[in-house]
């Protein structure tokens, strides 16, 4: 039995698009929790927030009458890497940020998990168990 592969080439990811009911709350949250702006078009109803020293980010879309709500589980979720999760965690708490759980360990390293007000989970993820694999 042959697998084909589609006529199609990934060639990485662009923006990772998630729906917010506020933009002024919502870019609140993420520059607290370590996500700097790159651009905002309030009458477009959107922001782009920065993931690293690549183009594409994390784009916050205002969706009309979307309100508060849990995290999803299981649901999506977006894994960043960082140099250290704990440290991660620490400075999220510092920044009045809420963890989903303590960080866990992973066969790579460690993660930790937030949530936005509309249950949009972000985790950060580091890679001390195998830095080999790891951004440089």
């Amino acid at each position: 039995m042959s697998l084909e592969r589609p006529a199609l080439e990934l060639l990485g990811f662009d923006n990772v698009l998630f729906p917010v009911g506020d933009l002024d709350e919502a870019v609140s949250f993420y520059e607290r929790a370590g996500f700097p702006v790159k651009f905002r078009l309030d009458e477009a109803g959107i922001a782009l927030l920065e993931a690293g020293k690549e183009t594409p980010g994390v784009l916050l879309r205002v969706e009309e009458d979307f309100g508060h709500r849990p995290p999803p589980w299981p649901g999506p979720r977006v894994w960043l890497e960082v140099r250290d999760a704990k440290k991660a965690a620490r400075a999220l708490l510092d920044a009045g940020i809420e963890l989903l759980d303590p960080p866990f360990s992973t066969s790579t390293g460690y993660v930790v998990e937030i949530a936005d007000p509309w249950g949009n989970v972000i985790g950060l993820t580091d890679y001390v168990k195998r830095p080999e694999l790891a951004r440089s």
